[in-house]
Order: C-alpha cells, then structure tokens, then sequence
C-alpha cells in the first residue's frame, strides 16, 4: 500500500531490474489498516446511525399471503402437444396475474373493506428527510408529528387515488414456479389489515371470474332466446307447409292452372321431400338451440369459477419489514467499503513522505533512521535515558551508528538537525541524540538556534530572561541540563549574541572545540530559508521529516536550500514512523547483525 510503490515497480522495470521488497504484504495491509483505522470505523459508524436512524424512523411494515389455484382452459386437441401447452399456461397465468392487478378488483376490494376511509392504510411510507426527523423527535417527545394528511380535506377523487396507490403498492401477485398457483401478498402498517386485503383480493377474483361467466352466460342466453324464438316461428311455418301438402295428397302446393291435365302442379312448385327436409332441418335447429339455451340457463344457475383459494392469508405475527438485522449487516458492509474507498483515496492523494525509497527517488537522500514514535510514558526529549529498550531508543542507536560511520576520515563534531515543520520531531530528535552521546561519554553541547520555539531550551532548562545573556562570555551562558547530561546554549543567549547570522556563528565554534560533539537545533524552514544561512558553518546536517506529515513539496524545497548553500547533508531520519516494512526489516538487519 506504499503510496510510491507503483513509481518504484517502474523505475525498477525501467533498470532491467525487479524491485526488491517493494511488494504489498500482509504487513502493508496491516499498517493501511491501523493508518487509517479511525476514518475507516467513522464511515462503519455513521452507516451503522443511519442504518439505526432508519429502523427508529420507518413503521413496521406486515405482509400477508394467500394462494389461488387457477384451472387451466385448453382446448382438448392441444393437450397433447407439450410445447404448446407450457406457451398456453404461461400466457393464461399472465392474463389473470394482469387481472388480479387491476383496478376493477382493487376497487371491489377498497369497497369491500372501506379503506378510502382508513387513515392508518393511507398513511404514507415512503418519508422524507424531514419527517423522519421530525417522526423521531414525535417518539422521544420533543414534537408532534402528522402521521397522515387530513384524509376529510382531500376531495372524493384525491382520496380514490390515494387509497388505489396505498393499494398498489402494497399488492404483490407472483406466479409460485411453474404451478398453476398464483401467491397473492399484501404489505400494510397493521397485520390484521395485511390479511383481510389479501384474502378480500383473491376473494375479489374469484367473484368477478363468477360474474363474468353469469354475465356471459345471461347475455348468450338472451341471444339464444331470441334466436329460439325466429327458430320456432320458422320451424312451424316449414312443418304447417308440409302438413298442408300432404293433406292434398299432391305433388305440389301452390296456384292451379287448368291445363287439361286435371288438377296438375307446376313445375315450380317443391315436392314433399323438399318440404320434409326443410321441416326436419329446422326442427333440428330447434332442437340443438333449445340444448344450448338450458346449458345456458344451468350456467346462469350454478356458476363455477376457473380459480379457488388453496390457502387463506392469516395475521402476521412478526413485521416483515425494516429487517433489523438485514439493514445493519448492509449499512456495516456498506461504511466498511466506503470507509476503504476514502482511505485508499487519501493515501492515493497523499502528498507526504512515507518511504525510505521515496527520500532516496524524489530527494536523492539515504534515509539513515526511521523511528517509531516514543512510548507516551516517557519524556520525548531524554526518552532515550528513560527507555533505553525501547523500540525508539534501538532506533537512534542505528542513527548514530550511521553518522559515525559517514566518514571515518572525517569526523562530524558539530551537525545540525534541520526541518520543513516545527511538527515534525527535530527537536525531540537532537535532545534524544545529543543524549545518546552523552550515555557514550563524549562533551555534549546543544545550541538552540530554534528562536521562534525554543522547545529545547524550555523542555531542558525551563524559561531564560535573554537580556541576562547580553554581554556575557559564551562560556557563561552555558549551562547544564536538568539530567546533567549536556550542555546547553539556550535560544535566548543564541538570539541576544545574533548567533543566527553565519559569521558570528563561525566566530563562536572554534571557542567550543572543546566538546566532543555539538548539536545545533537548526530552525525549521517556515520561518524562512534565510535562518538556515548558518548551516554553512556545520560538518553536516540531518534532515528530519515525520512520517505521513510533511509534505513533499515542503521538503523537497529544504533539500534544494541545502543544496543551494553547498551544506553537507548527511542523511534523513524519519519520525513518527509506523511503517510495518521499516520495522521488519529493523529486525532482520538486528537478526543479520
């Protein structure tokens, strides 16, 4: 999770050369984790208020269910052909899904129940912001809260739509699998309503399924009766015709023509067959209508419905929704990802240093210390004489180490700890190393050029009136640490004798060449660059920056001031470091060691 990690990965590529370590472990995740643990649980804790805030907002929702077997219709010539029987199925079951969704069997079950007078079933549930701010101060008693709009106020039409839109929504009509069954589910605030709406919905169909087979059923038997009654007439005529020919005993009936033939038909006329066939046609006609006509009036009698209640819906003994547990377990995956999206940000947005290989790519610098923080129980200027095992102590051994062996030809007596930020640990740093020279038994003297914050001078001596400083000696301004280890040449005397200024600087060092090791708190670069003038006069300076604070950009101009004044800069030290990879592999050169 190295912020730098991909530039380095390409560098190293570009050398011909895979990049040793810089590979994201377990122990990288570990340490993004820990770096941002506390943006990472705010997210978690926030999602977990508003998960809360809209469980305590949101009335219980029940839902009950009630199941219709609908039978199929299918003509008998297709009940062979399975394909087309599933295609017959599917469309049937859709068509009477679309019909249980209707407004006409909404309306018979709004009637049925009088919902459009029911405040609590027309109460809205989807709230805003605002109601349910004002919803949960109602619960605690701070206000009062309408739950619903004055339903008296609404015109006959506003509450029609209201009510068949509380009813819509809280209506769910499925199909279950491929079965002819067909689950019918409502959703309301009070579980009694939810059961008498689903049951009143499925009873609502069946009853217009029975109405619209009486319906047809009449009006096909009023056609029939009417056809029956042109079939009687018709029939009667053609029997009356053929009755009438026989008791003539004739060929034909109609006009007589004397022809000389006595009494003989015309030609025109029909014979007795034809008369027969007509009457027994009509007859027949008569007959299949007349069948027709008392299906018809059975029908009307006995109705029978093409669907039937399997399962009758009950009172819901437990609210179905908000799903405690179900809100909860998104809203803490939910802060969870949100919370690692804006900790991967920030660190992708992170412009500070964090990495060793980050001081020596950008800066050209050999990152020479990175110490953990000091424990909180001990004093951050002599914790090395406080914790001597400690983590941070075993820390500034390796730094000073690594100054001494900078150059054996040349030893640095007198350095100076230099910084972008009075934040970043450069005074803890100089006091603990200054300390830590004295444990070996060299002549420790620390200047504190750092006049804008003195933390040296007030942590080690307490407060100096400077104007006891003006024309005195440099030797009497010296004085001794509350431990006894070091020497001290307080902020005030530096500021009185405007050791600041480099020319007075080198006229005082060579009066000091006593001590076996001089430290100078350097002043850090925001109260100017021009402070870091007498740096020129130093064997070398170390650059201080806490890890995941200072900024690039801030450092980088330190290390171009350095530069620019041809100053030796011996090396970085990190502060603060919580680099899992740095102290494993403190380990692993201690182990090596």
């Amino acid at each position: 999770m190295d912020r730098r990690l991909p530039t380095s990965w390409q560098s190293a590529f570009d050398r011909g050369a895979k990049p040793e370590g810089d590979f994201v472990g377990l122990a990288d995740i570990a340490l993004f984790l820990r770096q941002y643990l506390r943006t990472i649980l705010g997210f978690i804790l926030c999602a977990l208020f508003l998960g809360w805030f809209y469980i305590a907002t949101t009335d219980p929702v029940y839902t009950a269910q009630t199941q219709l077997l609908i039978e199929p219709k299918m003509p008998q010539l297709l009940q062979q052909q399975a394909e087309l029987n599933l295609t017959l199925d599917t469309a049937q079951i859709e068509s009477q899904i679309a019909v249980m969704q209707s407004e006409k069997i909404a309306t018979m079950v709004i009637n049925q129940l009088k919902l459009k007078d029911d405040p609590v079933f027309n109460r809205s549930q989807n709230l805003g912001l605002l109601e349910r701010v004002k919803k949960l101060a109602e619960r605690w008693g701070l206000s009062r809260f309408p739950h619903a709009d004055d339903l008296k106020s609404l015109s006959d039409f506003q509450r029609d739509r209201m009510t068949m839109g509380a009813y819509t929504a809280g209506l769910d009509v499925r199909r279950v699998g491929v079965s002819y069954a067909i689950a019918i589910s409502f959703r309301a605030l009070d579980p009694e309503t939810a059961a008498n709406v689903a049951n009143a919905t499925a009873d609502a169909f069946v009853r217009e399924q029975l109405e619209m087979k009486f319906t047809s059923a009449r009006e096909g038997g009023n056609w029939l009766e009417q056809r029956l009654n042109e079939l009687r007439t018709q029939m009667n005529a053609a029997t009356k015709i053929e009755q009438e020919f026989r008791a003539k005993h004739d060929y034909g009936v109609g006009d007589e023509s004397s022809n000389g033939s006595g009494g003989e038909a015309s030609t025109n006329a029909p014979t007795l067959e034809e008369l027969e066939v007509t009457a027994n046609t009509y007859r027949k006609m008569y007959e299949s209508f007349l069948q027709a006509y008392t299906n018809s009036v059975s029908q009307q009698s006995y109705p029978v419905a093409d669907a039937r209640v399997i399962t009758k819906a009950t009172r819901p003994l437990v609210a179905s929704d908000p799903r405690r547990k179900l809100v909860y377990a998104f809203a803490g995956l939910g802060g969870l990802m949100l919370g690692l999206g804006v900790a991967f940000l920030r660190l992708t947005l992170d412009r500070s240093i964090r990495s060793p290989q980050q001081l020596r790519e950008d800066f050209g610098l050999e990152c020479i210390g990175e110490l953990p923080p000091i424990p909180a129980r001990g004093a951050k200027l002599d914790a090395i004489t406080t914790l001597p095992a400690s983590k941070y102590s075993v820390g500034l051994r390796r730094v000073k180490t690594a100054i001494d062996l900078h150059d054996p030809g040349r030893p640095l007596k007198c350095i100076g700890v230099a910084s972008s930020l009075p934040s970043d640990g450069k005074s803890s740093f100089a006091s603990n190393l200054a300390m830590l020279h004295s444990m070996c038994g060299d002549r420790v003297l620390v200047i504190d050029t750092d006049i804008f914050h003195s933390v040296l001078s007030q942590g080690l001596l307490g407060a100096v009136d400077p104007d006891q400083a003006a024309g005195w000696s440099i030797f009497d301004n010296i004085a001794q640490s509350s431990n006894g280890r070091v020497h001290i040449l307080s902020s005030s005397v530096v500021d009185a004798k405007n050791l600041l200024t480099p020319r007075n600087l080198r006229a005082v060092l060579p009066e000091l060449q006593g001590y076996d090791m001089i430290i100078v708190d350097l002043p850090p670069l925001t109260v100017g660059a021009d402070r870091l003038a007498i740096a020129t006069c130093l064997d070398g300076v170390l650059l201080v920056s806490e890890w995941g604070a200072t900024p690039s950009d801030l450092f980088g101009e330190l290390v171009r001031t350095m530069h620019a004044s041809k100053t030796l800069v011996i090396g970085a030290v990190m502060t603060n470091v919580r680099s899992a990879r740095a102290k494993n592999g403190s380990r692993r050169r201690q182990t090596a060691r």
